[in-house]
């Protein structure tokens, strides 16, 4: 721990590549808080009874706005200890923070639209304006602090939105804290403008690339764990029958599917395709937004094993192939955009697995939710062999990112 320089920024080419101890402890909740968000759309799907039609959207578009303000509070995080030297006693503190309120805001996911809402909503701003509002304290040079008091006026104006939305019931509330959102994400997209204090250019913002890019590798590891607990959990909530060890055994292939056609070969080089760009905040504001998709694409797919394993005969709706099969194609549809910002092309085998995984959704309402299950596994599978084959005997492949 050092505390001599409070906030120095890292450099580019020294220091630590790899995440700390206390980044992938604080990476540890973010496991709890996307079993949270799957209980929800769980427990919307079937515990109550199931959702269909508008109900299932707006269902839908609810966990989604959760999923999007646990993402902001970890990107966030990871953005500022890729910026400063995550060592120093200030940016631990800054950690911390950020690690409790997600907590505090997994806890509080299942009734975040009823009577947690307040809790959740707290949580959330005091992980977004403590980060802030330190940095302008503890930093030196004048430039940077400009950039945190632009963030930290702009989270205090939409903490507004989102303690006003909890004291809020219904439909008050979700337009509140959507607009809230909306407003950061613009924010953040545009530099945090302000007038009389101007913008940044986020090309010209100072990050360790190499961690950055590691940050973003582990939140899809964690992710992905939260498949397997899932798939685990569900299998052993009840007693088995030979449809439920068909359908785990499927999900955990699903799983080992994902991950090899993610890190086959983009998700093992983002950090050398990172370095090697010109400006390395570009790609790593635009690996933000794909990693954001894999995830939610991921902890779809993880909400689809729950639905198969504890109803693998079960009557399908077409909510239930929302996530079965649309969670395997939203994350090919971002590991499609990871590849193009790693090698500047996308692979047939993608787009083509895409259709394959949406195409046959009319027909597949008709049947068991495992065989749809089981046609994702097989698309997958056919993607992943498709990847192997382009790289079986040819030296491994360079980065080429366009930016």
């Amino acid at each position: 721990m050092r505390t001599a320089e409070p906030a120095a920024l890292r450099s580019s080419g020294g220091g630590p590549d790899r995440a700390t101890f206390l980044e992938l402890f604080f990476d540890l909740v973010y496991v709890f808080a996307l079993t949270r968000i799957s209980a929800r759309a769980f427990e919307d799907l079937v515990l109550e009874g199931g959702q269909t039609g508008w109900s299932a959207v707006t269902g839908g578009g609810k966990t989604l706005l959760l999923l999007l303000a646990l993402w902001a509070v970890w990107q966030g995080t990871a953005w500022t200890t890729s910026r400063y030297d995550p060592h120093h006693l200030w940016l631990q503190v800054i950690v911390i923070t950020a690690l409790i309120s997600a907590m505090v805001m997994g806890v509080a996911i299942p009734r975040a639209f009823s009577h947690s809402g307040l809790i959740f909503a707290t949580a959330y701003v005091v992980a977004q304006v403590s980060r802030p509002a330190i940095l302008v304290l503890v930093l030196h040079k004048q430039q940077y602090r400009r950039l945190k008091l632009r963030m930290l006026i702009t989270f205090c104006a939409t903490g507004v939105l989102w303690l006003g939305g909890a004291l809020l019931p219904g439909s008050a509330r979700v337009v509140l804290w959507t607009t809230a959102l909306l407003l950061e994400y613009l924010a953040a997209r545009f530099g945090w403008p302000l007038p009389g204090l101007g913008r940044s250019t986020v090309s010209r913002w100072d990050i360790h690339g190499e961690h950055l890019a590691e940050r973003y590798q582990q939140i899809f590891l964690v992710a992905l764990g939260e498949t397997i607990l899932l798939a685990g959990l569900s299998f052993t909530r009840s007693s088995t029958s030979p449809g439920m060890v068909v359908a785990f055994a499927v999900a955990l292939a699903t799983s080992v599917l994902l991950w090899r056609i993610y890190v086959q070969r983009a998700g093992q080089i983002l950090g050398e395709a990172v370095t090697r760009a010109a400006h390395p905040a570009t790609i790593g504001r635009s690996a933000a937004d794909t990693h954001l998709v894999m995830v939610i694409g991921v902890v779809a797919t993880a909400i689809g094993y729950e639905l198969v394993i504890e109803h693998p005969a079960g009557h399908n709706e077409l909510p239930w192939m929302a996530v079965v099969l649309g969670g395997p194609a939203v994350f090919l549809a971002g590991r499609a955009r990871f590849e193009y910002e790693v090698f500047g092309r996308v692979s047939p085998s993608r787009l083509v697995g895409i259709a394959a995984l949406l195409l046959p959704v009319p027909l597949l309402v008709r049947l068991a939710p495992l065989v749809a299950a089981i046609l994702a596994a097989v698309v997958l599978t056919a993607v992943a062999v498709a990847d192997a084959r382009r790289a079986w005997g040819r030296p491994p492949e360079e980065a080429a990112t366009p930016f």
